[in-house]
């Protein structure tokens, strides 16, 4: 049986079987967009850490603590997250391997199964879970 549609966005010929595959294809890359965005937040905070860091030597510095301050300065700010590498290069080669990988293959996959079409499960929900003639509730802009 096939699920009500939305703008015409299944492809003819595509099955329940198929629209599901690609729905949990595209699932899987959104969550992968989710921890992207946590990497992103780590690069940030990371940085804006080690900005406070360095604010927080030159206090150390200026209350008399020089020796200290100095150690903290030439042992911590500015140090490698993991040997060689700041942030900033984790997110590159992230977005750059995987995350591109990722995306790639999601889109490859729903061109050659969908058409390119987007979000077809999704507009299909959509189409089961309106209810006709209800303000708010149209099926299409």
């Amino acid at each position: 049986m096939t699920s009500e549609r939305v703008e015409g966005r299944r492809p003819d010929g595509v099955d329940d079987a198929t629209v599901r595959a690609v729905g949990a294809l595209t699932e899987a890359l959104e969550t992968t967009e989710r921890a992207r965005g946590r990497l992103y937040d780590f690069h940030q905070l990371t940085g804006s850490a080690d900005a406070k860091l360095g604010q927080a030597a030159k206090l150390l510095h200026e209350a008399g603590h020089v020796e200290l301050a100095d150690r903290l300065e030439r042992e911590l700010v500015g140090r490698n997250v993991i040997t060689g590498r700041w942030t900033f290069q984790l997110v590159e080669e992230y977005d750059d391997g995987y995350y591109e990988a990722f995306r790639g293959w999601e889109r490859a996959v729903r061109e050659e199964l969908l058409g390119g079409v987007r979000h077809v499960a999704e507009a299909e929900m959509k189409g089961r879970n309106t209810t006709p003639g209800v303000p708010g509730q149209d099926l299409n802009p």
